[in-house]
C-alpha cells in the first residue's frame, strides 16, 4: 500500500509541474503501475516464503525426526505448565510434509497425551488432550 501511495504522490507532483508538450502522464496509468508493483512484490514475498523453511526458535529448521520430537516435547511441556514432565519417549512418524509427533506429558492435573505437527521445518500445531 505504501508503494501505491508513493506512486500516486509522484504522479501528483509530476502533474503539478510544467512539462514538455510531448510528455503526457495519465493518472490512471500511474495508479495502475503502482497496483501492479504491489502485486509483484506480494508474489515475490510468497515465493520467498515457500523456498525458505520457517525456523523454529532455538532449533533452526527442523529437518530430522529427532529434532521434531525434541521441539514438540518442549512445546508440550511449556503448554502443560512448569511442573510438567515428559512420560516416556515421544514418537515421531513421517508425513508427506514433515512429522507427526505423539507423546504423553504428566502434570499436577494428571497425564495428558499430546499430538504435534511439524510441517515445512517448524512446529505448526500442538494439541494437548
Amino acid at each position: 500500500m505504501k508503494a501505491t501511495a508513493s506512486w500516486t504522490g509522484a504522479a501528483m507532483v509530476l502533474l503539478t509541474t510544467p512539462l514538455h508538450a510531448q510528455v503526457v502522464i495519465v493518472p490512471r496509468h500511474v495508479v495502475g503501475a503502482a497496483i501492479v508493483s504491489d502485486i509483484v512484490a506480494d508474489r515475490q514475498a510468497q515465493r520467498d516464503a515457500r523456498q525458505t523453511p520457517y525456523a523454529a526458535p532455538g532449533y533452526g529448521p527442523i529437518d530430522t525426526a529427532a529434532a521434531a520430537r525434541d521441539a514438540c516435547a518442549e512445546k508440550a511441556l511449556y503448554q502443560a505448565g512448569p511442573a510438567s514432565r515428559l512420560i516416556g519417549p515421544a514418537r515421531a512418524s513421517t508425513m508427506s510434509t514433515g512429522w507427526e509427533v505423539e507423546g504423553v506429558v504428566g502434570s499436577a492435573d494428571g497425564d495428558m497425551p499430546f499430538v504435534c505437527s511439524v510441517r515445512n521445518g517448524s512446529v505448526s500445531g500442538i494439541l494437548l488432550k
